[in-house]
């Protein structure tokens, strides 16, 4: 079965990024080069502060949407919390 995972990327700004793709490595060289999202391309380096697997493309395009909604101190608490530990790559 295949993985898919949704990322949060820290930009060079501290501005946050999410995403969700079914290589995390790939994705983030593609970020830091000129192949990333356009949020990204102008504030490189971009670095993970935040991946969590999910198995199904309908669960990480429902996660990433999760995600997206909460505030930046919410997705801040995220990134910081016990569980990001546990679901990081």
């Amino acid at each position: 079965m295949r993985s898919y995972y949704v990322y949060i990327v820290e930009c060079s700004d501290k501005t946050l990024y999410t995403g969700w793709t079914a290589d995390i490595e790939k994705r983030l060289r593609e970020h830091n080069g000129a192949n990333g999202a356009k949020y990204t391309r102008s504030r490189q380096p971009v670095k993970l502060v935040y991946c969590e697997k999910c198995d199904s493309i309908s669960d990480v395009l429902k996660r990433e949407a999760a995600i997206k909604k909460l505030s930046r101190g919410e997705k801040l608490e995220l990134i910081g919390g016990p569980s990001s530990k546990e679901r990081a790559l």
